[in-house]
């Protein structure tokens, strides 16, 4: 269980944020979006990596614009990834952090991956793990929800949608439930989910603009432009983003990153991160600390 939540200002989104340790500082984005009725993300998916790593490095784990308990866009026009990777950047000049080791998960994969190529000068390293947004191809995303039950967002259906995306259920703690059905119920929450799906700016702008700005992200990596150090790292076993597109993709970044690894990481689904907690910190540690000597 994750504690001491701090806020902070961020362009006027206030922003809800845990940090602990010191050292290099680690800074990570959880996935999914604001709005979407599939499972409330926040900050608290990384309770089984928190304190762990924090021993070693200074860790902030940051709830993404209009997640978790960290305001909507103020318009309509920001309910974009493009507003949440600037948002983002804005995080990262407001807590005053350079050579951050940034972490994205999912969709927070595609936010480290453009926060990296937009302000190179602010990352030490870029890690994606298990980002079905930023590698190539299509998501399994859609046929493996068409089951879940209803209603939507509540403990049964979050439960669900967690153990179809996992290669096993064992990582979904009482906690991690508890934070996800609270920000469920939030007004501000509800208001999004209204706004994405029964007003359907979902439809209309949020995947629409994703989608060109993934072929636009793609190129710029095709194109040489991500010199930063970046590992991958991807569950075996993850049902919606399947291991060969992240091959794939890390054939991309690997043509041109001075230092490019892949870990891929048996008996884990979507959620590689929970499902083996010690090996995925391991990962982390072993990279950040090559990346550190060699900056």
């Amino acid at each position: 269980m994750m504690t001491g939540a701090r806020f902070i200002n961020v362009g006027g989104i206030r922003t809800r944020y845990f940090e602990k340790g010191s050292g290099e500082t680690l800074v990570f984005f959880h996935g999914s979006h604001f709005g979407t009725t599939d499972a409330c993300d926040s900050a608290i998916d990384w309770e089984l990596n928190f304190d762990r790593l924090a021993r070693w490095f200074r860790v902030i784990a940051v709830d993404k614009l209009g997640q978790g308990h960290t305001d909507n866009p103020k318009s309509d026009d920001d309910y974009t990834m493009a507003a949440v990777v600037q948002h983002a950047y804005r995080f990262l000049v407001a807590m005053s952090l350079k050579n951050a080791h940034v972490i994205g998960h999912s969709r927070g994969g595609y936010l480290v991956a453009r926060l990296t190529l937009e302000h190179p000068e602010l990352i030490g390293s870029c890690i994606i793990v298990d980002s079905g947004t930023l590698s190539p191809g299509t998501s399994k995303t859609e046929s493996i929800l068409a089951n879940a039950p209803k209603p939507r967002l509540s403990r049964k259906s979050q439960r669900w949608v967690a153990e179809h995306y996992s290669y096993s259920g064992k990582h979904i703690t009482d906690s991690w439930l508890d934070g996800a059905v609270e920000i469920a119920n939030l007004p501000k929450y509800q208001e999004a989910v209204r706004k994405m799906e029964e007003q359907g700016l979902k439809r209309r702008r949020f995947l629409p603009q994703l989608a060109l700005e993934k072929k636009e992200t793609l190129n710029w990596i095709t194109q040489g432009r991500l010199k930063t150090p970046t590992l991958l790292v991807w569950g075996y076993n993850d049902p919606t983003a399947a291991l060969k597109r992240g091959q794939f993709l890390f054939g991309l970044i690997a043509d041109s990153a001075p230092i490019a690894e892949m870990h891929v990481i048996n008996q884990a689904g979507h959620f590689c991160y929970r499902e083996q907690p010690e090996t995925f910190n391991q990962v982390i540690r072993a990279f950040v600390e090559k990346c550190s000597t060699v900056r």
